[in-house]
């Protein structure tokens, strides 16, 4: 399959990474965010789709590179779930400055529900790409079916 340049998709992959950038590593909670287990590559995975969306914006997107950071990004919400949101408040470290505490304590507060937007903006766009490559496979399997990766997707973004 050729690189993925549809207007659409590059719009959903930019909504995913506004909305990781702004609510779920941010200032106050990357630090606690960055201790949860995930290898180097995942990192990078989760970067490639949150943090480098303009390397690829005019280049075009590898379909297997985006399942792979979909997938990434998958594991990076279950373990957060399971990880993190149970004790985030007391994880993230206390500062002196009053506005802080105030924006620490929103941020910590609202990762529950930032969280489980990013998992449906990633099954949202992991639909879209599931359709396209179904449809662009003709006779041949789709790219996802050849993926041990994407075998738990869905359930890891969905929380069951």
């Amino acid at each position: 399959m050729n690189r993925i340049k549809d207007a659409h998709i590059i719009g959903m992959i930019e909504q995913i990474s506004a909305h990781y950038q702004t609510n779920i590593s941010n200032r106050f909670l990357r630090p606690v965010i960055l201790q949860l287990q995930i290898d180097k590559l995942a990192w990078d995975r989760i970067g490639l789709l949150t943090e480098k969306l303009e390397m690829f914006r005019y280049q075009g997107f590898h379909l297997d590179e985006l399942y792979l950071s979909i997938a990434a990004c998958a594991r990076f919400v279950d373990l957060a779930r399971s990880n993190l949101i149970p004790n985030l408040k007391s994880k993230i470290s206390a500062t002196s400055n009053i506005s802080d505490k105030i924006l620490r304590d929103m941020a910590a507060n609202n990762f529950p529900h930032n969280l489980d937007v990013f998992a449906d903006l990633l099954n949202a766009l992991l639909s879209v790409l599931l359709d396209l490559d179904k449809n662009s496979a003709g006779k041949k399997p789709p790219v996802f079916s050849q993926m041990p990766e994407m075998q738990n997707v869905s359930q890891l973004l969905g929380g069951l």
